[in-house]
């Protein structure tokens, strides 16, 4: 039994060592120059903006957890649109449904606004 995963255990051992390899290279041919460039925040080319503990708003969060909800019940429609073709009328009307409850949290969240950005 144990013969089966001798080869999982060498993999395992040879990414190990190969990790540490690099790494240690990395240390020791590695020039180190600090410097208050290479120190500071870089932003996609602009001046940081505040400090590094400063609050962000909570419209950020809110956002951000719609787009994840409605990108991940989004995913579900992809099953559904590949059998499509082979459902009954009971799958074409679940789906609509499901639609429907889509839709209606996003009119809901729209008109709480949520989607504002202030």
């Amino acid at each position: 039994m144990t013969e089966s995963y001798l080869g999982i255990v060498i993999l395992g051992a040879v990414g190990i060592l190969n990790a540490a390899l690099i790494i240690g290279l990395s240390q020791l041919v590695g020039s180190v120059r600090p410097s208050a460039v290479k120190s500071s925040p870089y932003e996609s080319g602009m001046p940081p903006l505040g400090g590094t503990r400063e609050r962000f708003s909570v419209n950020f969060y809110i956002v951000a957890m719609l787009f994840i909800v409605f990108d991940i019940e989004t995913i579900f429609l992809l099953p559904w649109a590949v059998v499509f073709r082979d459902l009954p009328l009971e799958g074409f009307l679940a789906m609509v449904i499901f639609l429907d409850v889509l839709g209606v949290g996003l009119v809901y969240a729209w008109k709480k606004g949520a989607l504002e950005w202030d």
